[in-house]
């Protein structure tokens, strides 16, 4: 039964194909010679089949079947190419199903970080027995909240006003300082990482005196990325960061020749990505990378400025596909890097202070591990070993290296 279903239905096909060549040859001699077949525009699929165009020919009648079935062969390779680019979709849609759960995941990692207590860190309290009060704001008219260069808000919740009220004298008698007095005496205060808080106290003793004065008001805006390293409080973190990344606003916009208010403006660009969303990541990501070029072109001797640009570029080399993908959409290109480029920014800083930092050796260590090169790898987590410990960072680096290490053995 089912070898006689089988003969019917080849039969049907078979009577069915004359059916269609007698009517396109009727089709053809009854039209005008040139024809054209529309398709439609939801099956482009990156190739422009918005048409196929028969050439003119008058074909005897010798010479009918001969040509019909080389406009057969056309649109058979057309259909060719059009299951091809269907291949390809399924396996895009394929990779965005793996790749979804993901971004699920980190959504909810990003939302359950947002929605944690805010609570005030032993530090903060130990802080608030010493100083009178907190900085909050960084402008003289600043509000609520303070758009940035990237377009999007830098706000201080309500909460974070709780926590952190408005702007007084941290000390009942303030000593007087001359700015350039002032400024050396912060310089020399911020050497030591025990004495970065006391810097900061400084600085903020004498911002009505001197905020519109560039140099302490970059130097503001950097005491205030210290506090962000020394906090341990998330909301503690965001808060120094925000008000830190908006007195780097200002600088830039009142002096764009002076490097170091590009530099510490893409640092605290940096910090205030780190509590954002993914979009606002990426958009802090640009500005960081557009800022640091700049502070590079004006400070072309400043190690600090290569580490960074190593570790962006590090970073961007080890970016998902999804990330790019946001990126390209965002700013209209993908942001590409290589590990090579991170080793060599790396190197530069190394070029421009020996020993400059046990995680810029870290750095070099993890990009020649990347790329198979383990003698030089041993070489730098050894000289690494070699460097004291003396901030938060070195100690994380150190850490790093050990594995770094481990791994090698192996």
């Amino acid at each position: 039964m089912r070898h006689s279903t089988n003969k019917e239905l080849i039969l049907g096909i078979m009577v069915g194909t004359a059916g269609i060549s007698l009517l396109a040859l009727w089709y053809h001699k009854v039209r005008k010679p040139r024809t054209t077949i529309h398709l439609p525009r939801f099956l482009s699929l990156g190739k422009k089949f918005d048409s196929l165009t028969w050439r003119d020919e008058t074909p005897s009648e010798q010479g009918t079947s001969v040509v019909f079935q080389r406009r057969q062969l056309q649109i058979l390779e057309k259909l060719n190419e059009l299951l091809t680019n269907m291949e390809e979709l399924k396996e895009e849609i394929r990779f965005l199903k793996e790749t979804i759960p993901k971004l699920e995941e980190y959504l909810q990692d990003e939302l359950g970080g947002k929605a944690a207590g805010h609570k005030i860190s032993p530090q903060h309290r130990a802080r608030k027995k010493r100083l009178t009060t907190v900085q909050r704001a960084a402008t003289s008219n600043s509000s609520e909240e303070a758009e940035s260069e990237g377009g999007y808000m830098t706000a201080n919740t309500d909460t974070e006003e709780q926590s952190f009220p408005g702007p007084k004298a941290f000390n009942t008698h303030i000593e007087e300082l001359k700015l350039d007095v002032l400024l050396q005496k912060v310089d020399l205060l911020r050497i030591n990482e025990s004495d970065k808080v006391q810097s900061f106290e400084l600085l903020c003793d004498h911002k009505e005196k001197f905020s519109e004065e560039i140099e302490f008001l970059w130097r503001l805006a950097r005491a205030y990325g210290d506090m962000y390293d020394q906090s341990t409080n998330t909301q503690e973190k965001k808060h120094y960061a925000n008000i830190g990344k908006t007195l780097g606003e200002r600088a830039i916009t009142r002096a764009p020749m002076n490097g170091h208010c590009h530099l510490w403006y893409a640092v605290l660009c940096g910090y205030v990505s780190e509590f954002e969303g993914l979009q606002n990541k990426i958009n802090c990501g640009h500005l960081f990378k557009e800022h640091l070029d700049i502070a590079i072109q004006l400070l072309p001797e400043e190690p600090f400025l290569y580490y960074l640009k190593g570790r962006y570029c590090y970073t961007v080399s080890k970016l998902s596909w999804i990330e790019k993908k946001m990126a390209a959409t965002l700013f209209g290109q993908i942001p590409s890097s290589t590990v090579q480029e991170a080793l060599h920014n790396f190197l530069k800083a190394e070029e421009l202070q020996p020993g400059y930092s046990v995680s810029n050796y870290m750095f070099v260590a993890k990009c020649y591990v990347d790329l198979e090169e383990s003698q030089d790898a041993w070489k730098f987590c050894n000289l690494a070993l070699l460097l004291p410990i003396v901030t938060k960072e070195d100690k994380d680096a150190h850490k790093e290296v050990k594995k770094i290490i481990c791994s090698l053995k192996r």
